[in-house]
């Protein structure tokens, strides 16, 4: 598993060189929208994973090679294959990342805020994303599929108190998808919450790549139109990520280990594959290749083809499967 990856093209922070600090896959959620797959080890409890030295040592050597490839990095970014702030070593990786002098952002999906040790560790951030999909308990339990013994009330108050401590930017991200949390009365009491907690930038998104859950979809022209005039009355800074990220995906110069560990967690759209080994003068050999050894898989989605990675293996002991030296 790559610890470091991209830069990507991110559609809220730039270039944004990712962090995998959770192997696969590790969530308090199960979403039915995640692009990384089924949640395979549902897990309330933070542990450590990979020592915070380790995960260091990993992104300052990519930002090193992306540096030397002539390539730029605006944050470097927790947005691993489960859930960020179930690693216990988070705070003391993103304290040592500071003297690489590049501004840190996680993404949480905000299951475990309310824990005084993950919201110490997520107020050391510079930008901060929390999921609010929806705020109906319900709507909320078939849609993200959370851990059994977490409680919707407990979360949000733990957002609540981390919005008034925290002193860098805080952002959520609200996912549309169809059947679930798309209706006018729940989408209101959304942003009446995000309201409430006065987060500076709220991100409305769409499920624009391959889905855990089959036949998850986006909501009708409509409904997102609805979302969007709800959303911008009551908030003072509303995204949307209704569209594929622009921009170029970074290479280090090894593409095909590049793909694999952007694929890991960000499934690529043909397009974008295409794109970056054009760039560094590289054949689609490089994909076959790794599609005949299943480092990679196509999946469709919306009339897309995307390129993802196969799930990988667990030992008895719970610890991720290391790959062999040409698939590491």
């Amino acid at each position: 598993m790559e610890i470091a990856f991209g830069p990507v093209p991110s559609r809220r922070l730039g270039r944004s060189l990712g962090i995998n600090n959770i192997p696969p896959k590790v969530c308090t959620y199960a979403c039915v929208y995640c692009q990384v797959g089924a949640t395979t080890d549902r897990s309330l409890e933070p542990r450590a994973f990979y020592p915070a030295t380790e995960v260091v040592e990993r992104v300052a050597e990519r930002v090193a090679a992306i540096t030397a490839a002539g390539e730029a990095i605006d944050y470097l970014t927790f947005v691993p294959d489960g859930e960020p702030t179930l690693d216990t070593n988070l705070g003391e990786a993103i304290a040592r990342l500071r003297p690489l002098g590049i501004p840190i952002a996680v993404i949480s999906n905000a299951s475990l805020v309310w824990r005084p040790e993950v919201s110490a560790a997520l107020e050391t951030a510079d930008w901060v994303s929390l999921k609010v999909d929806t705020v109906d308990e319900a709507a909320w339990r078939r849609l993200n599929r959370p851990h059994p013994a977490l409680r919707l009330p407990e979360i949000l108050d733990g957002i609540r108190r981390f919005a008034a401590r925290f002193r860098g930017t805080l952002a959520s991200e609200t996912m549309l998808v169809a059947g679930y949390n798309d209706d006018p009365a729940r989408i209101e009491a959304t942003a009446d919450f995000l309201m409430e907690a006065q987060v500076a930038e709220a991100h409305l998104a769409l499920p624009l790549r391959p889905t855990a859950l089959p036949g998850v979809t986006a909501p009708g022209a409509a409904a997102v139109a609805e979302a969007r005039s709800i959303f911008e009355e009551r908030l003072p800074q509303v995204f949307y990520l209704f569209t594929p990220e622009e921009g170029a995906f970074a290479s280090s110069g090894d593409v095909g280990r590049d793909l694999v560990g952007i694929c890991a967690v960000h499934p690529m759209r043909e397009e974008a594959v295409r794109d970056l080994l054009q760039r560094k003068g590289a054949t689609w050999e490089v994909v076959e290749n790794l599609l005949a050894g299943g480092l990679l898989v196509a999946k469709q989605h919306e009339g897309h083809t995307f390129y993802t990675c196969r799930p990988r293996r667990r030992n008895p002991a719970g610890a991720p499967h290391r790959a062999t030296e040409s698939g590491d």
